[in-house]
């Protein structure tokens, strides 16, 4: 028996200037239209997801790829999950500086490897050896963030504190996060999600967040749930967030239900901010932000909506 597919993509959940709202709103759509194409004509959720994630990484607008917040020292370093839920087998890479899409690195592991992630120069040289190209990091960096990079060394070093991820927090790490991902629903039954960034803005060299980290920013279970996390990575990792959301899924909650709940945990317990998006295997769906906004796109076979506030 075949269902209807469902698609879910957000691209990071933050104080997103109006100015941007548009952009952020057009690449979600990008996004969308994509995976739906895979989708609508029988394709995995794991196709789709991977589909919708190169999209937003293409895409200037978001903090994954191109465009990417900058290190301490002004380079791109990039992470990123794929996770399917009917085999719950897994890729990830992190800190890779020479790939424009870790996502597709991601799937090459998932694929092609016995081991599940990959960092730093051996993923770069796994994902060579499978066929994509090496790039110089300098393709990855755009003005607009070395000048982003410039302010929050800036902000930093006169102890001001940054407000541009909240809007009323000072309690956390300057600058937006624009980490993107999806999560979908096939044909089948089967589920499958991906997450992918390039982390926070001034970051040390080495530092990985929760985005490529099974159960934290990423994970997928045929018998639970699927789901991508965007925000404060720190404390993402520590509750093991998205884990914890696939739980409640499995114990009866309702993905409507779990994605607020998991937001206000968050915060409950560690003060964290972020967005959480969250699909069961029967096309339930849940998303959730305790930030200003979100960007996030959902594609049923009633159309693509988009959006910037839940």
């Amino acid at each position: 028996m075949t269902r209807s597919p469902v698609l879910l993509v957000h691209g990071g959940a933050w104080n997103i200037p109006a100015d941007l709202l548009d952009a952020h709103e057009q690449g979600v759509f990008d996004a969308l239209q994509s995976g739906w194409r895979l989708l609508e004509r029988g394709g995995s959720a794991l196709d789709a997801v991977q589909a919708a994630v190169t999209v937003l990484e293409d895409d200037p607008a978001f903090d994954a790829g191109r465009g990417s917040f900058l290190t301490r020292d002004g380079r791109v370093q990039l992470d990123a999950l794929l996770m399917d839920g009917g085999t719950l087998r897994a890729g990830g890479v992190a800190c890779v500086e020479r790939l424009r899409n870790p996502i597709r690195a991601a799937r090459l592991v998932l694929d092609e490897s016995p081991h599940v992630y990959f960092v730093g120069r051996g993923a770069e040289e796994f994902a060579e050896a499978h066929g994509l190209p090496l790039i110089d990091n300098r393709e990855l960096v755009l003005d607009r963030e070395r000048h982003r990079l410039a302010e929050a060394q800036a902000r930093e070093n006169s102890g001001a504190p940054d407000r541009t991820f909240t809007g009323h927090s000072e309690a956390e790490p300057p600058g937006g996060h624009d980490t993107v991902g999806a999560v979908a629903v096939d044909q089948q039954g089967c589920l499958a999600a991906g997450t992918s960034t390039g982390g926070t803005v001034n970051k040390d060299p080495g530092r990985v967040g929760d985005s490529s980290l099974i159960g934290c920013g990423c994970y997928a279970d045929n018998a639970s749930a699927a789901v991508s996390l965007t925000g404060w990575g720190e404390p993402i990792m520590k509750l093991v967030l998205g884990k914890w959301a696939t739980d409640r899924v499995l114990a009866g909650g309702s993905p409507e239900q779990v994605a607020p709940d998991a937001m206000a945990y968050l915060f409950r317990r560690l003060g964290g901010h972020g967005g959480i998006i969250l699909l069961g295997p029967d096309g339930r769906y849940g998303m959730a932000h305790n930030t200003p906004r979100m960007a996030w796109g959902l594609h049923t076979a009633d159309g693509p909506r988009t959006g910037t506030r839940l």
